[in-house]
C-alpha cells in the first residue's frame, strides 16, 4: 500500500529479507566448495545482485549486456562472472577475449559449437597479439555447454536439455568442438561441461540424469586434457508458486541426488570443481507486482482489468504462468492480513479473470478468487521476482515501472519509472 501511495502503479517491490532468506536457503543446500552462480537473467537489477553476491554468490551472464550490469552497477569482480549463453555475439566474444589480456579474466566463457570455439579461439589470439609481449596472462577458461538429451518435467518451453533443444552440443560434438578451439594446446584452457535441463522442474530425474552425463563425459575427456576438471550443473530448481513448498522438490533434493551420483564414481574420478546456477529459486518469491484497477466487468467470468499486465509481467501470457494475487484494498478500503487469513473476517470473494490493460486479447494474468473491486482498488500479484522486470517491455508506448526494495521498515528506491522521453 505505502510503495503503492508513494511511487504510483505498476510497481514492482522486493522484500530484501525474502531474498536473503531464499539466498542462504540455496546456499545451504550446495555448500562451499559448490561454485553458486547467480543467473542474472531472472532479475539483472542491480539493487538485488549485491544483495545476492554478499551472501557469496557469482553470476552467470549470457550476453556482455547482463556481464556489464553485474560488474559496474552492481559491483562484481569480472573473475566472479561466467559469460554463457547461445546468443553471444561476435563482439562479446572480443570483449571476453580483450578481459583476459587486460585484466583478470572472466570465470569462464561457456561456448555452444565449434564455430563459436573457433572464433573464441580466434579472438584471444588477436588480443594476446596486440598486449605487451613478454606480459604472463591468466589463462581464458572455456566450458562446452552439452545438450544432455534428457526429458525434463517441465512445460515444453522451458525444456532446454531435450534432445530437440536448440541449446548445447550433443555428447558426440564434444572433441570437436575443442578442436575448433584450438584444442589441449590452444589458447582456451579446457574447463569442463556446462549442462542445463530446464527451468522450473516438477522432479528431479532429469536433472539426476544429466548430472550422470556430465560426470561420464568429464571422466572422457580427462583421459587427454588435465584441466577438464568441472561441471556445471545448471539451475532448474523449481519454486512453490502455489504457495504450498511441498508441491516442488526442493534444491536440497537436488543436492542429495548429485551426492548420490558423485559417490558412485571414485573420489579420483570426481570433478575438482562443481557449480550450480539458480536464478528463480533465489528471486522469484521475493518479488511483488503491484497494480491499481481500471475496469471491472461484470460478466462471465466476471473480469478485472488493472493498469499491469503483459509489459511488467509476460509469464502467464506467453506460456500460461500461475502466479498468486490478492487484494489490497476492496471497494476503496483496505483488506488486512487478518482479514484474508480469517474466514469470519476476510470479505467474500468470487473468482475473476484478471487481465492487463495492453491492446492485445492474451494479456491475461490468470484467474484468482478476489473480494469485490472496483476503479482504483490495488491488486498485489506474488512470485513476481523472477522473469518480470528481466522481461518487461515498453510495447503500447508504457514506460518500465518503478522497482522499490522493502527492508522490513524502509522503501527504497532501486529503479524509477521510464519517462516518456525514454520511449523514443
Amino acid at each position: 500500500m505505502k510503495a503503492a501511495k508513494r511511487f504510483g502503479t505498476p510497481v514492482y517491490l522486493y522484500d530484501i529479507e525474502r531474498l536473503r532468506t531464499d539466498t542462504r536457503a540455496m546456499r545451504e543446500a550446495f555448500p562451499d566448495p559448490w561454485l553458486r552462480l547467480y543467473s542474472l537473467k531472472a532479475n539483472g537489477l542491480p539493487g538485488l545482485v549485491k544483495v545476492i553476491a554478499a551472501e557469496g554468490f557469482a553470476v552467470s551472464g549470457v550476453s556482455w549486456g547482463e556481464v556489464a550490469v553485474a560488474s559496474a552497477p552492481a559491483g562484481v569482480g569480472l573473475d566472479q562472472i561466467a559469460l554463457e549463453g547461445i546468443g553471444k555475439s561476435p563482439r562479446d566474444l572480443a570483449r571476453a577475449a580483450v578481459a583476459s589480456v587486460d585484466g583478470p579474466p572472466l570465470l569462464w566463457v561457456s561456448v555452444e559449437s565449434a564455430e563459436e570455439a573457433a572464433e573464441l579461439a580466434e579472438e584471444v589470439t588477436k588480443a594476446q597479439g596486440r598486449g605487451p609481449k613478454n606480459r604472463r596472462r591468466p589463462p581464458l577458461d572455456v566450458l562446452v555447454r552439452v545438450n544432455p538429451s534428457v526429458a525434463p518435467e517441465t512445460h515444453s518451453s522451458l525444456a532446454v536439455g531435450a534432445p530437440s533443444s536448440k541449446f548445447g552440443v550433443m555428447p558426440e560434438e564434444l572433441p570437436a568442438v575443442i578442436e575448433a578451439g584450438g584444442g589441449p594446446n590452444g589458447p582456451l584452457r579446457w574447463r569442463g561441461i556446462h549442462l542445463h535441463v530446464g527451468s522450473q522442474l516438477g522432479a528431479v530425474d532429469a536433472w539426476r540424469s544429466a548430472f550422470r552425463v556430465g560426470l561420464r563425459l568429464l571422466e572422457l575427456q580427462r583421459a587427454t586434457l588435465t584441466s577438464f576438471d568441472t561441471l556445471d550443473a545448471g539451475g532448474g530448481f523449481p519454486v512453490a508458486y502455489d504457495g504450498v513448498p511441498h508441491s516442488v522438490p526442493s534444491a536440497a533434493r537436488f543436492a542429495a541426488e548429485a551426492r548420490a551420483e558423485l559417490a558412485q564414481i571414485p573420489a579420483a574420478a570426481r570433478p575438482r570443481r562443481l557449480a550450480v546456477e539458480p536464478g528463480r529459486a533465489v528471486v522469484a518469491g521475493c518479488g511483488w507486482l503491484i497494480g491499481r484497477v481500471l475496469h471491472v466487468r461484470h460478466r462471465e467470468p466476471p473480469i478485472v482489468v488493472l493498469d499491469t499486465g503483459m509489459t511488467e509481467l509476460l509469464r502467464p501470457a506467453l506460456y500460461g504462468a500461475v502466479h498468486p494475487m490478492m487484494a489490497l484494498t476492496s471497494l476503496g478500503r483496505p483488506v488486512d492480513a487478518a482479514d484474508r487469513d480469517s474466514a469470519d473476517g476476510a470479505p467474500a470473494t468470487v473468482t475473476v479473470r484478471v487481465d492487463g490493460p495492453v491492446c492485445e486479447s492474451t494479456d491475461t494474468l490468470g484467474t484468482a478468487p478476489l473480494p469485490a473491486l472496483e476503479r482504483g482498488d490495488i491488486v498485489a500479484i506474488g512470485m513476481a521476482g523472477a522473469y518480470g522486470s528481466s522481461m518487461s517491455s515498453t510495447y503500447n508506448g508504457r514506460p518500465r515501472p518503478t522497482e522499490v526494495a522493502w527492508d522490513g521498515g524502509q522503501l527504497t528506491l532501486l529503479r524509477r519509472r521510464g519517462s516518456l522521453r525514454s520511449l523514443s
